[in-house]
């Protein structure tokens, strides 16, 4: 078991549930990535534009993994992205995990993660 990791997990989740007063799931968090890189705002989105919100916050968290390349932002201000290297194939467990990785590791400096760059 890598115990640094469930210890940066369990952080992340009891920083986003002190936030926003429930606990995450792993889709609530990426929707929340997709939110912070749109930069888009609160307001109500439709349900298309809560679809990009989730590709944007997918895209984000798989770019430093290489899975996908930021290609810019368009007139809107929505970032753009084309693939890059192919995902490997992975069991759900296997996916749940990259993701939250990458959660982790996304909102390192806000829940305090010793050994990052923002340190």
């Amino acid at each position: 078991m890598d115990y640094a990791f469930e210890r940066d997990w369990q952080a992340l989740v009891k920083r986003m549930m002190d936030r926003f007063g429930e606990e995450p799931d792993v889709t609530s968090m990426v929707f929340a990535v997709g939110l912070q890189e749109a930069g888009q705002g609160a307001r109500r989105y439709k349900k298309d534009e809560k679809m990009d919100l989730m590709h944007v916050g997918v895209c984000t968290l798989l770019e430093p993994l290489g899975h996908y390349v930021r290609e810019g932002v368009d007139e809107d201000g929505w970032p753009h992205f084309s693939l890059g290297e192919p995902m490997p194939a992975l069991t759900p467990e296997e996916q749940e995990v990259m993701m939250k990785r990458a959660l982790v590791d996304y909102f390192a400096a806000w829940i305090g993660r010793e050994g990052t760059e923002n340190d």
